[in-house]
């Protein structure tokens, strides 16, 4: 990315530690705000997400800025037998843990705290990864796809859902309006953090997509790069794998 991001500006914090204080901020209202924000259009994209890795039939996945867990869930319905989701927040991951002790798959899905450019597994771990809306907030975006790529099994699926600007007339004007000016409004009237939702649009509108990402993919070694633009290019499906 060009222009480094950072949530607090001003903060002597670094970006990794400045993402992982916002997520705990927001961490009780994050869900509810989700949908509203997205209006509900992200549940259909990690449904997309899904399918993709349930057609690879995974034994193991790993679901990277796992946040709450709600991608880490459905990856149970793929019939991996080991899911692991993993985040920087702890916050987070409290919740989620919740949500997984309810859908009783508490045996099945395991809730880790750790920083995604540092990944504590080893080499060829996993025959799925995924990672919804997070690899934006990477520090290092080609040090953490770096650490995906060594922990991804040979032949497994790597699958990333995140934002995109819109290209076309009227498309880019309405996602204009709705990330610069609804969203961080929405955010600072329901969330105690007034400028996480800022930073969400900042991040979103600066992060590199489409063909640029794809090159990024394809420099770290991953092949069969793919892109699948959602919701008129508000966000995009990438898919890639390994040697």
């Amino acid at each position: 990315m060009e222009k480094k991001i950072t949530p607090y500006k001003g903060s002597s914090l670094n970006k990794k530690e400045q993402v992982e204080q916002m997520f705990d901020n927001i961490s009780e209202n994050y869900d509810g705000l989700n949908r509203v924000i997205s209006f509900g259009i992200d549940v259909k994209w990690r449904k997309k997400v899904i399918k993709l890795v349930e057609a690879t039939k995974p034994k193991s996945a790993l679901d990277i800025a796992t946040g709450t867990g709600d991608l880490a869930i459905s990856l149970a319905k793929t019939g991996a037998t080991e899911i692991i989701g993993l985040d920087i927040s702890e916050g987070m991951l409290s919740v989620g843990r919740k949500k997984i002790a309810s859908e009783k798959l508490s045996d099945k899905i395991k809730m880790v705290q750790a920083d995604s450019e540092a990944l504590p597994f080893e080499d060829n771990s996993f025959d799925a990864i995924t990672v919804a809306f997070g690899v934006r907030n990477f520090e290092n975006l080609e040090k953490g796809l770096t650490e995906i790529y060594r922990v991804l099994k040979p032949k497994g699926i790597f699958v990333v859902l995140e934002t995109s600007v819109p290209t076309k007339f009227p498309f880019k004007q309405g996602y204009k309006f709705h990330s610069t000016v609804m969203l961080p409004a929405i955010g600072k009237l329901f969330s105690k953090d007034k400028v996480a939702y800022s930073y969400l649009s900042e991040s979103a509108a600066a992060f590199p997509y489409g063909e640029k990402f794809n090159n990024i993919l394809r420099k770290i070694g991953f092949i069969n790069v793919e892109d699948r633009p959602q919701t008129f290019g508000v966000a995009t499906i990438y898919t890639a794998s390994k040697n």
